[in-house]
């Protein structure tokens, strides 16, 4: 007979309702300055319990949340209050885009669009 190994998650048995939680989970939260015509800042962010209390204002206030772990992390290693870096900026864009469609609101980039192709018609 074969041994099997002690600490194999895979063997053990786990609780139906039982939900792994993440290592450490990091939360960002950014202010959205899009019809000020700037780039949105970085007005939180923390990770565990810090991003725990982040989430739940959120929530709290019906803020809509958006996953994303990747930007999270970058986001997170930003001095607060400033601009979010440009590495970020397609990432943020497809977020905004997402919350101001939930929110029900108009778009802001679309007026953002229109403004500078108005602006490259002016001779």
């Amino acid at each position: 007979m074969g041994d099997i190994p002690e600490d194999s998650d895979k063997d053990k048995l786990k609780p139906l309702n039982f939900i792994e939680k993440k290592a450490r989970q990091t939360a960002v939260a950014v202010k959205d300055r899009t019809r000020e015509k700037k780039v949105p800042q970085v007005v939180a962010a923390g990770r565990g319990t810090i991003a725990e209390k982040i989430m739940q204002l959120a929530y709290e206030n019906d803020i809509k949340v958006k996953e994303d772990a990747p930007l999270a992390e970058m986001l997170a290693s930003v001095e607060l209050d400033s601009p979010i870096p440009s590495e970020a900026f397609v990432a943020m864009a497809e977020i905004l885009y997402y919350v101001y469609r939930a929110n029900g609101e108009p778009n802001p980039f679309d007026a953002v669009l229109r403004d500078a192709m108005e602006d490259k018609k002016k001779p």
